[in-house]
């Protein structure tokens, strides 16, 4: 049963992760404002979850099947509810992948899409129409800093974050009229398990399909800058989380949100310059031109990093 002044949020890819850190601190809410319906597609790696939830699972979060490539299984997870009612959808599953396109198999490519986009598109075509009828709902959905500006060797990762968010700002003045919101929240490096998999996958790469060239820019520049840039302003799910937690429980939450302030001089780049010039000769002249104005740069965000975690910043 719905318990008044509380709003039914179903939340996908709990298993780990953002998805994991967000429908706990959804549930363990102080305001006790939301009950959680937190989905994986494989229901047998459910203990982190539950764990993390502690004496919330069961109260104000249950645990869901929901595989987001499937329409059968949304509809099935979406019928179970009670009057099928979402009030709020947190679109989290995904997929990563990095590395040299022409080591990348059309067919990986297809699979990312299949989750990182059309996960989305299925999830929002079953709860929409619930949403416009109702006159009201929030949908939320993880995007990344990569929706908006891509990055070397996230070729395909980056193009399904921009798929995302061109379907999301298209949809959003639809959804507008009929008094339901969209977010985007756009995170930029965090350090979860899911990246860990990716980054780990990578280092044993098969990379006899590209160039010597590419794939030593790849293993030798590519991968250690990347891990620089996690643990210098790498920030946890649960700082992701607790910043959804506040757009969630927002009367006006914003189209955009970017959850890491270090970050978004990079992104305003993009739209310093419409030519579209600036960012990739600033990133081209900090990876390949300026190693160490990279490196003294990195030290500088980590202290600001830390201060802000500490709160003097």
């Amino acid at each position: 049963m719905k318990v008044m002044g509380t709003r039914k949020v179903l939340v996908t890819g709990c298993s780990s992760g953002i998805g994991l850190a967000v429908a706990v601190r959804l549930a363990k809410d102080e305001l006790k404002r939301f009950k959680v319906v937190a989905t994986m597609r494989d229901l047998d790696r459910r203990e982190a979850l539950e764990k993390a939830a502690g004496e919330s699972l069961n109260r104000s979060l249950e645990i869901r099947q929901l595989d987001a490539t499937c329409e059968d299984s949304i509809r099935e997870c979406v019928d179970s509810l009670s009057d099928r009612r979402v009030d709020v959808l947190v679109n989290n599953a995904g997929v990563g992948m990095i590395g040299p396109l022409e080591c990348q198999s059309v067919s990986d490519m297809q699979d990312l899409f299949n989750t990182n986009f059309f996960g989305l598109v299925r999830l929002v075509k079953e709860l929409l129409p619930d949403m416009k009828q109702r006159q009201s709902g929030h949908i939320v959905v993880m995007s990344s800093v990569m929706g908006i500006q891509g990055l070397l060797f996230n070729d395909v990762y980056a193009a399904s974050k921009f798929a995302v968010e061109g379907f999301c700002e298209s949809l959003a003045v639809q959804a507008m009229k009929f008094n339901v919101k969209m977010t985007l929240v756009e995170p930029g490096p965090v350090v979860t398990e899911f990246e860990k998999k990716v980054y780990e996958e990578a280092e044993k790469m098969d990379l006899s399909e590209t160039d010597e060239e590419t794939a030593r820019i790849f293993r030798q520049i590519y991968l250690p800058y990347s891990r620089k840039i996690f643990n210098s302003i790498g920030q946890t799910p649960e700082d992701v989380a607790e910043q959804t937690l506040q757009l969630i429980g927002s009367k006006n939450p914003p189209f955009r949100h970017q959850t890491n302030r270090l970050y978004m001089p990079l992104t305003a780049m993009k739209h310093a310059d419409p030519t579209g010039q600036l960012p990739i000769d600033a990133f081209y002249k900090m990876i390949f031109q300026h190693d160490r104005m990279f490196n003294a740069t990195l030290s500088i965000l980590r202290i600001l990093h830390r201060r802000m975690g500490q709160g003097t910043a």
